[in-house]
């Protein structure tokens, strides 16, 4: 199993950036300080945090944190402070906000579902398929986008067995299996699907049932 995993998680419609890595989810603190505070410059925010922790509590805030690489609003990937849920519990302690108890129980709801999904897998492809109804696809496109992903899974873990390591080694790979099957690159295919840094959008959500199609036999014969 890849054990670096990156995903978005909402709370109360704002996106909470995270990362499975070791065993244990890392949240973006400052996407948390954001959550909670509503501030337009949550770094300034986490800045002033931790000063102010340092000077009142002696307490040294950035301890507890990781640097891990998250995609940022641009698209590109920077190292950002990030704590797993006992740190983010710890770092909200010195955050004010009426916001904090329900974060807590967010948090903990986030760290079950993803111990349920690993003792069940098929529990997290129930919950992919729920949230695509959610996003008004139909069935058939479902079945078609699970079905990719199996197959991108099978790829991406028979590239890993075959020692890829960056995260720009999968994509220059998959830039190649699209300039092969559409003849146009990544950025050329998000170019036509509307995909921007801003909106976020994953490039194969916006695709057809038959694109998806062609992409899951692209990547199956690949392997």
């Amino acid at each position: 199993m890849n054990t670096d995993k990156t995903k978005l998680a909402l709370f109360e419609e704002k996106e909470i950036r995270r990362k499975w890595k070791d065993n244990d989810w890392f949240f973006s603190v400052i996407d948390v300080v954001a959550a909670l505070t509503d501030s337009a410059n949550p770094n300034d925010y986490w800045y002033k945090i931790k000063k102010r922790a340092n000077e009142e509590e002696k307490i040294e805030l950035s301890t507890i944190c990781r640097q891990l690489k998250l995609t940022s609003k641009d698209g590109k990937n920077y190292l950002t402070d990030c704590a797993n849920t006992k740190g983010i519990l710890r770092i909200i302690q010195s955050i004010p906000s009426k916001k904090a108890e329900p974060f807590k129980l967010w948090l903990a709801q986030v760290g079950s579902e993803r111990i349920e999904e690993i003792n069940n897998p098929e529990l997290a492809v129930n919950r992919a398929r729920d949230y695509y109804k959610l996003k008004g696809y139909n069935e058939q496109w479902i079945n078609q986008r699970m079905f990719g992903i199996e197959a991108r899974n099978k790829l991406t873990d028979e590239w890993q067995f075959r020692g890829l390591k960056t995260s720009k080694d999968y994509a220059i790979l998959t830039n190649q299996i699209y300039k092969s099957t559409f003849n146009y690159s990544t950025k050329e295919l998000k170019a036509l699907k509307q995909v921007t840094p801003q909106n976020k959008f994953n490039l194969r959500d916006r695709m057809n049932p038959l694109e998806l199609n062609i992409t899951s036999l692209a990547e199956l014969t690949s392997q």
